[in-house]
C-alpha cells in the first residue's frame, strides 16, 4: 500500500496485515529483556502455570502489532506522532508457533481545530491468531498530516 493522508482515513475503513509466527526463542529473547516473569523465559516453571507453557508477553505482541500495521505503508510520510493507546486488552495467550496478524479499523477522523495541517485518527486494532483466536485489542490515537499542497 502507499502512504494515506488524514482526508484520506474514513469511518469504517478496514485493514489487515500480514502474519508473524512466534518462535520460542523470540518470545524469551524479548521477555529476557523487556518482562522477565516466569510465563515469558522458565519453560519448567511456565508448564505448571495456568497456560501449560511458555506465553508471549502482551508488550511483545502489542509492539508486533502495530509494526505489522505500520508495515502496510499507510503511516509512513503522514504520521506525526501517536500521543496514546485506550483499553488494551490482552485476552488470550500468544503461545510459541502462533501466527498472529491485526485486523485494524478507523474508528474516529477528526480534523485539529488549532492546526490545520493535521487531523486525528483513532484505529481500533483486533489481533487474531492462525485459528481466529483474539489475542488482543486496542484504540490507538495517531496525530496525522494532510496531504501537501502543490505549490
Amino acid at each position: 500500500m502507499h502512504t494515506r493522508w488524514f482526508e484520506d482515513f474514513k469511518i469504517g475503513d478496514r485493514f489487515e496485515t500480514r502474519g508473524v509466527t512466534l518462535t520460542e526463542s523470540q518470545i524469551v529473547d524479548f521477555a529476557l529483556t523487556y518482562d522477565p516473569q516466569h510465563m515469558h523465559v522458565d519453560a519448567e516453571a511456565a508448564g505448571a502455570g495456568p497456560f501449560g507453557g511458555l506465553i508471549a508477553s502482551g508488550f511483545q505482541t502489542l509492539a508486533l502489532s502495530f509494526r505489522l500495521f505500520f508495515d502496510l505503508g499507510l503511516l509512513e510520510h503522514s504520521n506525526i506522532v501517536g500521543p496514546g493507546m485506550d483499553e488494551v486488552r490482552w485476552t488470550a495467550p500468544v503461545k510459541p508457533r502462533d501466527t498472529i496478524r491485526g485486523i485494524v479499523e478507523v474508528v474516529e477522523a477528526r480534523e485539529s481545530k488549532s492546526k490545520p495541517d493535521r487531523g486525528t485518527v483513532r484505529f481500533a486494532f483486533k489481533v487474531v491468531t492462525q485459528r481466529g483466536e483474539t489475542v488482543l485489542t486496542y484504540t490507538a490515537i495517531t496525530i496525522l498530516r494532510k496531504r501537501p499542497q502543490s505549490v
